[in-house]
């Protein structure tokens, strides 16, 4: 598990912006949704080609998190990273240029629908109301990417909570874009992994800093007990 550190210059100033650290006191369990990203074989098998050995460590906090989220009234969405043709047409710019072509033909062959490497981690406790949705860019929300904004929207959703890996690419990018389409993120500090424990630290502390409610898991768990409980306390008891 990472050492998960908000850089203390970071702490100071968003302290000073706002009062306190943390962002939100409350959620809405019916309205949250807990969205995991890029938890796949091609990421997480050893010997993968993008295999990110500390993603492995995450798989209890994550499946811990879903399980809340579900009994809360709350949604899971497992989000698969997909190199399909679709994918390699419309960006060019990221498989001709930031891909040695070796890699390039290694990730393809992994993350193409129907690979193993495109399948979710089998230690990821995934339930038949759990929504799987493919993406064809690093962030879920950006345009070509995926439908998930759509079906966040259809169904209500104002709240998500961030967890998958890797944390400063595929997850930030969710986080961030989500920020800026109006939805309220909590990023997991146990819950996301990258390479190394710099890498993590250095994404905490900018998610902090403007994006996100960075969280560590037993806190959120209890603000998802806290938002379960409000929502079953009957309305003449509230009045």
């Amino acid at each position: 598990m990472h050492d998960s550190t908000i850089y203390p210059s970071v702490v100071q100033r968003v302290e000073q912006r706002r009062g306190d650290l943390r962002v939100f006191d409350r959620l809405d369990s019916k309205r949250t949704a807990h969205v995991v990203v890029d938890l796949q074989n091609g990421f997480m098998a050893p010997g993968a080609v993008a295999e990110i050995a500390e993603a492995r460590a995450i798989v209890p906090t994550v499946n811990r998190i879903g399980a809340a989220a579900r009994a809360a009234g709350g949604l899971v969405v497992y989000i698969q990273n997909t190199f399909d043709a679709e994918a390699i047409r419309t960006w060019s710019t990221y498989f001709d240029h930031f891909c040695s072509a070796s890699r390039r033909q290694g990730m393809i062959e992994a993350f193409t629908p129907g690979a193993e490497g495109h399948a979710l981690w089998p230690g990821l406790d995934v339930r038949n109301q759990d929504l799987k949705v493919r993406k064809r860019r690093f962030g879920a929300f950006v345009a070509g990417s995926s439908d998930l904004h759509d079906i966040l929207q259809q169904r209500g959703v104002d709240t998500l909570i961030i967890t998958g890996t890797a944390s400063q690419v595929c997850c930030e990018s969710t986080a961030r874009d989500a920020m800026m389409l109006n939805y309220k993120v909590f990023f997991v500090a146990d819950g996301n992994a990258t390479f190394t424990d710099q890498e993590h630290s250095a994404t905490l502390s900018a998610m902090a800093y403007t994006f996100c409610d960075v969280i560590a898991s037993d806190a959120l768990l209890k603000l998802i007990g806290q938002g379960q409980a409000a929502a079953n306390i009957p309305e003449q008891a509230v009045a």
